[in-house]
């Protein structure tokens, strides 16, 4: 099968055959329909290393049909429609059985701890399947895997926003705009931060009550105040940058809340004595619980969220270098681009 290879840092990925996957008795192989190209796997090209070595196949946002399955997996039949959740948690250690499955200690990610979706084929263990329904676009909804349900699990779980809270969220990429549409599903009047005009637009469309262009504001966080009054009541980061981290935690109020969704390894500087005479809660938010799943996709279902708007760039497997070269670059134009073997 044809596939998009990562060999070192700072090299694109080779496209070149490669065998197909092995299929166990618990497995499902699945003819991949498409895989959202994330800030994640630019992470591993820059040098972030992965858990299997190179070489590896990436990519963790996969739709796509049931090819094949081992002698063991009932209740699945080829030719259906399925999601791949990008991490895969265990059940049994003390994080999974305390209910916080998104820090399982022996989880195992797609495209990182094992070969992923940047193929024409993957295999991997049936019971993480999640179906998808026929009302759902089958390439489109590949985002619904990480774009989609990392915002739920922040804005639900994480942020726990209520209706009327003011949520001011940093970032309107393919992420950051399905937090606005998220935050404003759960009640929030959300004002975004970017510093694209284009991607601005698109935040509004979703939901914002307020746009800031921070190239065009000398103080952020001083705005944001004096539109809510006092500072925000949530503040979602969604870029993983330090200056915007920052911004956050200043935007907000006392008593306020700061979710760091984006990544960074590197070091941010905030006011101690803020964090704790204000009492500000701060809060990381990685991924989404299994759990979550069948409710995300039900609100791809209803058309609570549309991932066909959210999927601007479509790229053939031989293209895909093209696709990061875009998502390296910050094209305002691309919010979420899917690589479609």
């Amino acid at each position: 099968m044809k596939a998009a290879v990562f060999y070192e840092k700072g090299q694109p990925l080779k496209i070149e055959d490669v065998p197909m996957p092995k299929v166990d008795d618990c497995d499902l192989l699945v003819k991949v329909a498409a895989c959202g190209l994330c800030r994640t796997d630019l992470h591993y090209l820059h040098g972030v290393p992965t858990f299997k070595k190179p070489p590896i196949i990436l990519g963790h946002e996969i739709s796509g049909t049931v090819e094949d399955m081992g002698s063991a997996v009932e209740g699945v039949e080829k030719g259906d429609k399925v999601l791949i959740p990008p991490v895969f948690s265990c059940g049994e250690c003390i994080m999974c059985r305390t209910g916080r499955g998104t820090l399982c200690t022996n989880q195992v990610m797609v495209g990182n701890h094992r070969d992923g979706g940047f193929a024409e084929y993957v295999a991997f263990p049936a019971a993480f399947a999640f179906k998808l329904p026929d009302e759902v676009p089958l390439e489109e909804g590949a985002i619904i895997s990480d774009a989609i349900s990392t915002p739920y699990h922040a804005v639900v779980n994480r942020a726990e926003v209520q209706a009327g809270d003011n949520v001011v969220i940093f970032g309107c990429g393919g992420v950051g705009l399905a937090t606005v549409k998220m935050a404003t599903l759960a009640g929030g009047n959300v004002i975004a931060v970017d510093i694209f005009d284009e991607k601005l637009e698109m935040a509004k469309k979703a939901g914002a009550v307020e746009v800031i262009n921070a190239k065009k504001e000398e103080d952020v966080a001083k705005r944001i105040r004096r539109f809510t009054g006092v500072g925000a009541d949530i503040a979602m980061e969604v870029i993983g940058h330090p200056t915007t981290i920052e911004q956050a935690f200043n935007s907000v109020r006392w008593g306020g809340r700061v979710v760091v969704v984006g990544y960074t390894h590197k070091n941010i500087s905030l006011n101690a004595g803020k964090i704790m005479f204000r009492e500000i809660e701060i809060k990381g938010s990685l991924g989404c619980g299994l759990q979550d799943f069948p409710k995300v996709i039900d609100l791809v279902k209803h058309g609570k969220m549309d991932v066909k708007e959210l999927v601007t760039h479509r790229f053939k497997l031989d293209e895909i270098n093209e696709g990061f070269a875009l998502l390296e670059a910050g094209d305002p134009s691309l919010i979420r681009g899917i690589a479609i073997p």
